[in-house]
């Protein structure tokens, strides 16, 4: 095996595994605020390619303005799913809980079947196809792309959580949200906020990697579980550690199908996932009591 095959896998997984992040990032943000795993995040994933394609095709918005429109539309449907669904539970048990928001990535599934179909759609590169070589490999410019943007959501989520008054209130409920909502934090307006942000960092990862892998109404349900598998590598944190999960399980999945079998490309990642769960429950990089935010 060469080199340069070894690159251009490892380029490859970088930006695979950062979409991976993003969506981890989502999960681990609704799960450290409410302490539930919202397996309806990879809907959100999928809304935010479909909507842009809408944006562009039927109101003809150009790509700058067509992209800012579905987050905020993928926002309001995570809106209404945690008005809907979350908030009128009393007492839910952990079950409940999973069974509902598996529920609701069914029904959301569902509704964009119907609204476009059984195809699968492109949205077009931000910056053109022409690949650009690095080394002995090449990438194309959309990887760029995947790559900043995700950095640049990493800063602005670290800066949130850490330098603003509704950020640090989150991180308070994730310690104990008995104790937040007894200093007068409103406990529910944070879950509200933890359903926004992990909607539209969601619908981001689904618009940034729609260009490359095109997006249909059932491409959420496999990003979702494999961006699950990077929360759970860092530990349901959502800082670095989701992060440096996410790049782990996409470099791994990419070099596993590229040296061994693209048939094994799937299975490598829910393999890491068990492997996680019986030598090291907490996550790869957390400890027992790791913090969550």
């Amino acid at each position: 095996m060469q080199f340069d095959q070894i690159l251009q896998y490892t380029l490859s997984g970088l930006s695979t595994g950062a979409i991976y992040a993003l969506i981890g990032i989502g999960f681990s943000i609704i799960y450290n605020a409410t302490g539930i795993i919202n397996f309806a995040q990879g809907e959100f994933v999928m809304l935010g390619g479909l909507l842009t394609l809408s944006c562009l095709e039927l109101l003809k918005l150009p790509l700058w303005a067509a992209i800012p429109c579905a987050i905020v539309v993928s926002a309001a449907v995570g809106i209404l799913f945690e008005r809907l669904a979350i908030r009128p539970l009393r007492q839910p048990t952990p079950i409940n809980l999973v069974i509902i928001t598996i529920g609701g990535s069914i029904l959301i599934r569902g509704l964009a079947m119907l609204l476009w179909g059984k195809d699968t759609h492109a949205i077009p590169p931000f910056s053109g196809d022409e690949p650009i070589a690095i080394g002995g490999a090449t990438i194309l410019p959309q990887h760029l792309w995947i790559l900043a943007i995700t950095l640049i959501i990493i800063i602005i989520n670290k800066v949130y959580f850490y330098h603003t008054i509704s950020g640090k209130a989150m991180r308070a409920c994730s310690y104990n949200r008995r104790a937040a909502g007894l200093v007068g934090i409103d406990v529910r307006r944070m879950v509200l906020f933890s359903f926004i942000i992990s909607s539209a960092m969601g619908a981001v990862a689904g618009i940034i990697v729609a260009p490359l892998t095109m997006t249909a109404y059932d491409v959420g349900v496999m990003l979702g579980l494999k961006g699950f598998c990077a929360a759970i590598i860092g530990g349901m944190s959502s800082g670095m550690s989701t992060v440096i999960g996410g790049l782990l399980l996409g470099v791994l999945e990419s070099l596993g199908a590229g040296l061994i079998s693209s048939g094994y490309k799937d299975a490598i990642a829910f393999i890491i996932l068990l492997l996680i769960l019986f030598i090291r429950p907490q996550g790869l990089f957390g400890k027992a009591d790791s913090e969550r935010v």
